[in-house]
């Protein structure tokens, strides 16, 4: 799970269309590559996660590492723009399917620095901090002296606690890197649109009290009140037990468990432990008896990816809200 903890084309370039704030007035049209680097939206200039990058054209060349940013780029039709990918959690979603398998993998978990290095990228996307490990050969800097433009998903350097906003900047810098701001732009319009759908739905509900149980035995390694997680549960008409935990995701004392009463268990389904695993050792806690949700036998299930500032968020708000409130979501 470390990974997880914030430090926590070889194809034609697709045409983006201008961008409305970088068109020129009539009459004061620049001239010859000038203007079509204008046109283009070109030179773009973006910081993220504190390191300050202009590019000159969209990158042509990309190893995506972590599966929710990978799902980014194919959601914004760039597979073309990826000659590398790496780190999967569960399966891609089905419409990602023939995209994705045109894609190499270039490793099962982490590529190092050489396996990265002979895609001869001129950008890698990283998922996690932990992608982009100074300690593995993979920092930022290291990419950066090789040539290598780089960029974090900002779930793992957000300041702000306003997570769905994040996720639809994140969507929005990605296309505007790329030169396909109308994508990222019709995608955060219908992500808006799905989330308004849902609220409608649980207006007049009240939030039942959940514990998020990813993985851990001695302690439970769980979704703070930081990041993607927590917000699909306040969304999905829930109340995080463990909001007041500072970060994404960490650990979180069994005591606290009992002692916060939750009503619902959404386990975190990937890796090698199955859901199943994860509720035998929750159900057969004998510390936990008395747990309403054990009690109850009151579970949800996410896959990981779902839980993740990635393009799955507004569907999986949806599908957490019919697990946690059926009667209302679908009347």
């Amino acid at each position: 799970m470390s990974r997880r903890t914030p430090a926590l084309i070889a194809a034609a370039v697709l045409l983006p269309l201008a961008l409305t704030a970088c068109s020129t007035p009539k009459g004061d049209e620049p001239t010859g590559n000038k203007a079509a680097a204008k046109s283009d939206g070109f030179p773009y200039t973006v910081t993220n996660c504190g390191v300050t990058t202009t590019f000159k054209a969209p990158p042509k060349r990309v190893v995506t590492m972590n599966q929710h940013v990978t799902e980014i780029m194919l959601e914004l039709g760039l597979a073309k723009s990826l000659v590398g990918t790496a780190y999967l959690d569960d399966e891609v979603l089905p419409k990602y399917g023939k995209d994705y398998a045109s894609v190499p993998v270039i490793a099962k978990e982490y590529p190092s620095y050489e396996q990265v290095l002979a895609t001869n990228p001129d950008f890698v996307y990283g998922g996690y901090a932990s992608a982009f490990a100074a300690g593995d050969g993979r920092g930022r800097e290291a990419l950066k002296k090789s040539g290598i433009e780089t960029r974090l998903n900002t779930e793992s350097c957000a300041k702000a606690d306003t997570p769905m906003e994040t996720l639809y900047e994140e969507v929005r810098e990605v296309g505007r890197t790329f030169g396909v701001t109308d994508r990222a732009e019709a995608w955060i319009k219908q992500a808006e649109a799905d989330n308004a759908a849902t609220a409608e739905k649980l207006k007049d509900l009240k939030a039942l009290p959940v514990f998020v149980y990813d993985s851990g035995d001695k302690t439970a390694f769980t979704a703070g009140g930081k990041g993607i997680g927590n917000e699909l549960i306040k969304r999905a008409g829930g109340t995080n037990i463990f909001a007041d935990l500072d970060k994404s995701f960490g650990d979180a004392s069994w005591e606290n468990v009992v002692a916060r009463k939750p009503e619902a268990i959404v386990i975190y389904d990937y890796g090698s432990t199955t859901v199943e695993q994860k509720k035998k050792r929750l159900l057969t806690d004998p510390a936990l008896a008395d747990v309403p949700a054990i009690k109850n036998k009151r579970f949800a299930v996410m896959p990981l990816s779902d839980a993740v500032l990635g393009v799955r968020v507004p569907a999986a708000v949806e599908k957490l809200a019919a697990q946690l409130h059926p009667a209302a979501t679908t009347s």
